[in-house]
């Protein structure tokens, strides 16, 4: 194992705090306690290039430039950013911002051109798991000792969750320094001709300024939407890319049919670079070969991870579905330590145990809103019963079906475990048995709401008939819109408590859609229903999340001290991220 050190000459200028916090230590310096000789080559190189970021703070002219003096800076760069958000529909092509060429002129105006060429990327698209395995990919190449960048979406509660440096979000400092640098940049050298660039592509443009400034060994990359015309898809030369299961999202931009959809995911291929799939559907594995073959392009198809791989660790992320998004994981990052990182990988078979830093990796892999379980945190539990939400931001069909899937196990398996520990820590009598028998003594309740995009007569009876399939039934559902806005970024600090101006006319929708499926089992009549159909036995609409999460406590407090409410919440990122904002502390 090796030590290194070296003292920078002095110069005549002072380097603040605040830049040495920007400064990216090379991997190799940090030289983690796995790290392997074969890194060891480019240790010459990585001193340099800390040397490079010393002169250039000592000639004032980093990347991150000082940001804006003042307490709301931070505010101020969420509102100019919010200003980038186009109030029409993603759909909607007339403006002349959607023009997907001015990427690459934004890229110029940025002098991002020949940073981005020498990116090593990892690039993944896919309807569902997308987000899920660039996590697992990450985790997996920052185990082997690789400075990592992460780019995913949407963010959940901060808009900072969107990039990732080494498994962290980018702190608020260099996020400033980096945000201002690009929008002032951009704000003075674009024109009629070439305007501001949209949210999303902003975002991405940060990305690679972030990454390239930080000087990443591995950028990992989510694609946002489709996946041809995405601004991700600006990396002209990726290391290795990725698609996860496809399926029917998204079918305004994207196209009608499974074939259309894959052909606009199949679009981040490129001339000869090695490919990753899932099994999919016929009609969409048929567009994908086509379109690899056109370009030369070595797709293969994995299959999940078995528990024998992973020598009886379990993922990250909780799921039977993220074991095929794991094992996509171990292909991208596989490819990328090959051909980048120059180490040899044994071969991967269905009964081969993976190396101890894959499993590592995808055994501490982390991704808010994807199976998620958090109690809430202002609920004192020993006095009032527990009130347990489990969140998953799934909104397509056969995301809904995995969601449920999960859902149904983790609170079966709670449960269990609950009626476990309190025949093991008490009292031998029947009654306590009585009380934590499991089932008996829960509630699961839906919290949903989904965009008017979204179709619930698809989205709600797999949600329920899977869920029932495995034993588990609602005991009421509750629709609500979402508190964050999509024409402004904000903190939890802006969002409203209640406007009694809200239009639910949606969620009445998706109510109706609900109470059909319940009186089409043989539950309660229309007697049932209450005023306007607002409020029945089975379902009920809120006029705020604050106030469904206000009903929810009240009925926990209102409850046996027995009883568990657990709470799926699901058919929105947007939904589940404004849940996190209210239960934690």
């Amino acid at each position: 194992m090796f030590a290194v050190s070296f003292v920078p000459r002095t110069t005549p200028c002072r380097l603040s705090s605040a830049f040495l916090c920007h400064l990216s230590i090379p991997v190799a310096l940090r030289l983690h306690h796995h790290y392997q000789q074969p890194h060891l080559a480019s240790l010459s190189c990585q001193i340099r290039s800390l040397r490079k970021q010393i002169d250039m703070a000592a000639r004032g002219d980093y990347g991150a430039v000082k940001q804006k003096v003042g307490g709301d800076s931070y505010e101020e760069a969420l509102a100019a950013l919010s200003s980038l958000i186009t109030k029409r529909s993603r759909a909607d092509k007339s403006n002349k911002g959607d023009r997907f060429e001015l990427v690459f002129d934004y890229l110029k105006l940025l002098d991002l051109e020949e940073d981005i060429s020498k990116m090593k990327v990892i690039h993944v698209a896919g309807t569902k798991g997308k987000g899920s395995t660039c996590a697992f990919t990450e985790s997996i190449l920052r185990n082997y000792g690789f400075r990592t960048g992460l780019f995913t979406s949407p963010h959940l509660i901060d808009v900072r969750e969107r990039f990732r440096l080494d498994g962290v979000d980018i702190s608020e400092e260099k996020f400033l320094g980096y945000f201002w640098w690009c929008y002032n940049r951009l704000k003075e050298r674009t024109n009629e001709e070439i305007p501001m660039p949209t949210y999303f592509r902003f975002l991405a443009l940060l990305a690679f300024k972030i990454f390239a400034a930080e000087e990443v060994d591995a950028a990992i990359l989510e694609v946002g939407l489709g996946g041809k015309f995405d601004a991700t898809n600006a990396v002209q030369k990726p290391v290795v890319c990725g698609i996860s299961s496809l399926g029917y999202d998204h079918m305004e931009i994207l196209g009608d049919t499974l074939g259309k959809i894959a052909g606009e995911k199949a679009g981040i291929f490129k001339l000869g670079v090695p490919a990753f799939t899932v099994p999919q559907p016929d009609e969409a594995m048929r567009v994908l070969e086509e379109k690899a073959s056109e370009l030369d392009v070595n797709l293969e198809v994995v299959q999940p991870l078995t528990a024998r791989q992973l020598s009886g660790q379990k993922l990250g992320l909780d799921g039977e579905h993220q074991y095929l998004n794991a094992r996509l994981a171990v292909s991208l990052a596989s490819t990328w330590l090959q051909q980048i990182g120059k180490l040899e990988v044994p071969s991967l078979t269905q009964t081969s145990i993976l190396p101890e830093q894959f499993i590592k990796g995808l055994a501490t892999a982390s991704l808010q809103g994807r199976a998620q379980v958090v109690p809430d945190q202002f609920i004192e539990s020993q006095t009032s019963g527990d009130l347990v939400f489990y969140l998953d931001g799934a909104h397509s069909p056969e995301s809904m079906e995995a969601c449920a899937k999960w859902f149904s196990f983790a609170v079966k398996g709670d449960n269990q475990s609950e009626s476990s520990e309190h025949l093991v820590n008490g009292s031998s009598g029947s009654s306590s048995h009585d009380q934590f028998s499991g089932e008996e003594s829960c509630q699961q309740i839906l919290l949903f709401n989904c965009m008017s995009v979204r179709d619930p007569d698809l989205l709600l009876p797999h949600l329920r008939n899977t869920c029932a399939n495995y034993g588990v039934h609602f005991k009421k559902a509750l629709f609500v819109p979402n508190m964050s806005v999509y024409h402004k970024v904000g903190t939890a600090a802006d969002l409203p408590e209640n406007d009694p101006q809200v239009d639910l006319s949606w969620q009445f929708t998706l109510q109706k859609v609900w109470e059909g499926l319940v009186h089409s089992e043989g539950g309660e009549g229309e007697e049932d229903r209450g005023k306007d159909g607002e409020r029945s036995g089975n379902s009920e609409v809120f006029t705020s999340l604050p106030m469904a999460i206000k009903w929810l406590r009240d009925s926990v407090h209102e409850s046996s001290s027995a009883t568990r409410f657990q709470v799926l919440v699901t058919g929105s990122l947007h939904l589940v991220g404004d849940v996190l904002r209210l239960i934690r502390k």
